[in-house]
């Protein structure tokens, strides 16, 4: 098997791979893309850092290529969604920079309660500002973290060390996993108004797009200090300089920013109380190390053994099984993502349950793309059908898989039940329908129901009364919003009903402020599929 090492990753990486029986290592090194689409035509492996773009056009010409590997976390290189039409495997190493950016982050805590930074450009610039300099001690100060992945474990772990109170901030972190971190779960506008530092550790998604924003330092204690190390974005830069000009925030320390490289005239390079690192992250000779390792080891279970880590796409299925359990992932999927946005943050079980012939298939292929539909959203572009059950073990969710032989009114069945902290449940239902196998909803919250499992739904439990349906659709086309699909469903009259409406653009936040605010409506979630 051939192996082209298209961008440097560590000597060690690359010795281990040329240790391996049957295999050819080629290491080039700065190619042009030109010289690229050569070189791959024979490869059955690419292992790249960020230099060399994996495109369609090179997939396509690389007849023999199984896999792909990134030695980093991201993988914006690689045209993912091409290698997954070609079978290609497509992985990174999403730990190999844990400790590399929890030190990083720990160090822009530490120069943020001690100037140091500031104190070496003094005295290099001939100055003696000993008194100007003084700073705050770590200990017995509190420190919030703002996610508990990976990294903001291991900074917890740093600054209980140094004597800090540790309180976090992560809605789909369990109060026993909390519990064995020795950490305080609060909510983020306690965490802002309880904490001398906060760090942040969330990945950048629509949810946590701007934060921190001018909202969020309003919250906070004066003086407060604040730290990224994760995302340009989920602290509002434009937010940041005011909040650090005003002395709202004392100090503040970014690697990332909302765009990079940061711009020379940038506005942040002028503030005395801001330090800046130009996203060293994974900077550090071991991390680049363990990446180069990680990746190698990786590319050769997959050559060798068939064993898939950390992969960003769905390769572990075969094309012939990929083609029969198609529509169920996807089913299973919306399923997954439907239950996470009619649910609380917070749950404590995820049960799932098969009836009919799926049972006879690959189910636990499904239970993961149940999974990956439930993290979607939560967890980030980096979560997958191999990493998801490995994110929700550490967000202390645990997972019950049923297969029914009972009787049902359809040939088959997913049902996804979410158990939140107070034993409540909520769930959804669904089945494929038809030659086409179009996946349905087919019942939520234990509601009857049917719908097209696609797009965009309101949910709606509302009081059993003449007119709901009428108002809920002169409120909807008032604001220019258009109605696909509608089903409604009840128990027993005159108490309430479930109306569960597809539309076709998203409501704007006045309608869905109205929606909710309705005496009449009860429960309102708008859902993305």
């Amino acid at each position: 098997m051939k192996i082209l090492v298209a961008d440097k990753i560590s000597a060690k990486g690359v010795a281990y791979l040329r240790e391996q029986p049957g295999f050819e290592v080629v290491e080039a090194y700065g190619s042009s893309p030109e010289q690229v689409l050569d070189l791959v035509k024979d490869v059955h492996a690419i292992a790249v850092r960020s230099e060399t773009k994996v495109t369609r056009e090179v997939l396509a010409a690389a007849p023999l290529l199984k896999v792909v590997g990134r030695a980093g976390v991201g993988v914006d290189n690689v045209d993912v969604e091409a290698a997954t039409e070609r079978g290609v495997v497509v992985m990174n190493t999403p730990s190999g920079n844990t400790i590399a950016t929890a030190e990083l982050t720990f160090t822009h805590i530490l120069s943020g309660a001690r100037p140091v930074p500031q104190a070496v450009g003094s005295m290099k610039a001939g100055r003696w500002d000993r008194k100007a300099l003084a700073g705050v001690e770590l200990f017995r100060k509190t420190l919030g973290v703002v996610g508990m992945g990976r990294i903001g474990g291991e900074v917890a772990k740093r600054a209980q060390a140094f004597g800090m109170q540790v309180i976090a901030y992560d809605p789909y972190l369990a109060p026993s996993r909390a519990k064995a971190m020795q950490v305080e779960g609060v909510e983020l506008d306690e965490l802002l108004a309880k904490s001398d530092f906060i760090t942040v550790h969330m990945p950048l998604t629509d949810d946590t797009k701007y934060m921190i924003d001018e909202a969020a330092f309003a919250k906070c204690k004066s003086g407060v200090r604040i730290f990224n190390c994760a995302r340009g974005g989920i602290i509002k830069e434009s937010a940041l300089v005011e909040a650090l000009k005003s002395g709202q925030v004392a100090a503040a320390g970014l690697d990332v920013y909302e765009d990079e490289p940061l711009a020379a005239d940038s506005e942040l390079r002028t503030l005395p109380n801001l330090n800046l690192t130009p996203h060293l992250g994974a900077s550090t000779v071991e991390a680049q190390a363990a990446v180069g390792v990680e990746i190698a080891e990786q590319i050769t279970d997959v050559l060798s053994n068939g064993i898939i880590r950390n992969a960003v796409n769905m390769p572990s299925i075969d094309s012939a099984a990929l083609k029969v359990l198609g529509p169920y992932l996807d089913l299973g999927a919306k399923l997954g993502t439907l239950v996470q946005q009619i649910a609380p943050a917070q749950i404590r079980s995820l049960q799932i349950t098969y009836w009919g012939k799926i049972i006879d298939l690959d189910a636990n292929a499904v239970t993961r793309a149940i999974q990956r539909g439930w993290l979607r959203r939560i967890s980030g572009e980096d979560v997958n059908e191999v990493n998801a059950p490995y994110l929700l073990k550490r967000l202390g969710v645990e997972v019950e898989v049923t297969k029914s032989n009972s009787d049902v009114d359809y040939t088959e069945l997913i049902e996804v039940r979410a158990i939140d902290a107070d034993g409540n449940k909520h769930s959804a239902i669904g089945t494929l329908l038809g030659k086409s196998q179009q996946p349905r909803v087919v019942g939520i919250n234990d509601r009857e129901v049917e719908v097209i499992a696609d797009g965009k739904l309101l949910v709606l439990e509302n009081l059993d009364l003449p007119g709901m349906v009428g108002e809920i659709g002169t409120l909807l086309g008032r604001t220019e919003v258009n109605i696909a699909d509608m089903s409604l469903s009840r128990l027993v009259p005159g108490e309430t009903a479930y109306m569960v409406v597809r539309v076709d653009s998203e409501p704007t936040n006045e309608a869905r402020a109205e929606i909710k605010d309705h005496p009449k409506i009860k429960l309102a979630k708008f859902v993305q599929l």
